[in-house]
């Protein structure tokens, strides 16, 4: 008798869709050539998994008992900021990043730390042999003896030297690479990622190893694979930079057992990454101080305050279609602020590029820097350059009106700790800050007061 053959489908290795037929655009999210041929798995030879082995009992929440939250020092501040305050026993951390922006380089200085403190670190490499890691490992100063390094992409070899071993913290770079042999698919599709980052999780709440796991970017900046990954992971961490320049931050967009929104800075150099005590201090570095379109704006990531140079130019264009462009800010927020300075102050941008500018490849997503934004395009449309001693603050809606923003009074600090002499605040900030000598805070209420207090005044 002739044996059934094995069902097929096709899926989609953007967004998961699945389909029984191939198709040269998928019909879920319209890429093309995304869609490829894999197997159903038989679920009848699939061992049934559990976190915690056997039948689970359900017991009331209240009669659970709280145990003292313990974490592992990655010996990286930087890196224990970002994670709520050090590495949680069990949990699986995702971190993503451009090719050569300094992941590796990361977690091998972070299980050289670990290692220091009696942990022993298993850095699996699916991409790289013992050797050529054994190469940048020297290059950064690493040489750490509880640090083990193995060439695997099989996800059983992996567990089997895992057994073996009993490490304190595991590393896999990259999920992309691995596979599991229960699924006929390629590595990188995307049942294997998802089966490998369910077993990597499972094998964590069992054995309270935390994993961390490298996964490769697609070309608009986001962890390739399904999204159902960075569901099943407890932390992702992103590892953003302009390789052109030195430094990288480190920014959680989910953590379960800390704040999001956390960041964490370094400089790249010839021995690892180093962490930065004072990321304001740094980029300002260089900053000229008194051209026209320059502003300094306060930013707050998570639990710190920034101070960062935002830049605007104004130019005169000979084209129908003016141009907008932005870095570091959300393009679409500038095209609004123009409408409203149009609209509000009866200026004209109609015939004038605008470009705008945060220095240093800081991309901040709060609205509290439309004032910076507003002063700096101002300052460049007239020509004024503002005074070198002020920041900026405060949100600009649609009516021209300058709301209030959270945490002003950090701001304040920061920016007189770094010699700054004025600010300019939204007016309901103001209750916010006791007067304070060598700190002059003035408040606005709309744009109009920007330009009265801000822009007028400059030289």
């Amino acid at each position: 008798m002739k044996a059934a053959r094995p069902k097929t489908r096709f899926v989609c290795q953007e967004c998961g869709h699945q389909g029984v037929r191939w198709s040269g655009r998928c019909p879920e999210c319209a890429q093309w050539n995304s869609l490829r041929e894999e197997v159903d798995r038989d679920l009848s030879t699939l061992q049934q998994r559990s976190v915690a082995g056997g039948t689970p009992e359900a017991v009331p929440i209240s009669s659970i008992v709280q145990t003292q939250e313990f974490r592992l020092q990655a010996g990286i501040e930087e890196l224990n900021r970002v994670l709520g305050g050090g590495v949680v026993p069990g949990s699986v951390i995702l971190i993503g990043g451009d090719p050569g922006i300094g992941k590796t380089t990361l977690l091998l200085q972070t299980l050289a730390s670990l290692g220091t403190a009696r942990q022993v670190g298993l850095y699996v490499s699916g991409e790289e042999s013992p050797q050529q890691i054994k190469m940048r490992a020297d290059r950064i100063g690493i040489q750490s003896p509880n640090l083990y390094v193995a060439a695997a992409t099989s996800l059983e070899e992996i567990f089997k030297v895992a057994e073996q071993m009993n490490p304190g913290v595991i590393v896999v770079d990259s999920i992309q690479t691995v596979f599991t042999q229960e699924l006929t698919s390629a590595p990188g599709s995307v049942s294997q990622v998802q089966e490998v980052g369910c077993r990597l999780m499972w094998f964590a709440k069992r054995t309270h190893v935390p994993i961390f796991i490298i996964g490769h970017v697609t070309k608009e900046g986001v962890i390739a694979g399904p999204r159902l990954l960075e569901h099943i992971v407890d932390t992702v961490l992103y590892f953003e930079g302009d390789k052109g320049q030195s430094y990288r931050i480190l920014r959680a967009v989910k953590n379960r057992f800390g704040p999001t929104n956390e960041i964490g800075v370094f400089e790249m150099k010839d021995e690892g990454l180093t962490e930065v005590g004072n990321p304001s201090e740094l980029f300002l570095t260089g900053r000229i101080g008194h051209g026209a379109g320059s502003v300094v704006v306060s930013s707050v990531e998570g639990s710190r305050p920034l101070l960062v140079e935002l830049q605007a130019l104004v130019a005169e264009t000979t084209y129908p279609m003016p141009k907008r462009m932005a870095k570091g800010v959300e393009v679409n927020r500038v095209s609004l602020l123009l409408a409203v300075l149009e609209k509000r102050l009866g200026l004209h941008f109609a015939g004038y590029d605008v470009y705008v500018n945060v220095v240093g490849g800081l991309r901040i997503d709060e609205p509290t820097v439309d004032v910076g934004i507003v002063c700096a395009v101002l300052s460049s449309f007239r020509e004024l350059a503002l005074d070198s001693r002020l920041v900026v603050m405060g949100e600009v809606g649609l009516g021209g009106e300058v709301r209030p923003v959270q945490h002003a009074d950090l701001r304040i600090r920061e920016a007189m700790k770094l010699g700054f002499q004025r600010c300019v605040v939204p007016e309901p900030n103001l209750n916010q800050w006791k007067p304070v000598a060598g700190m002059e805070v003035v408040g606005i209420r709309d744009i109009g007061d920007i330009w009265e207090t801000v822009v007028s005044h400059a030289s």
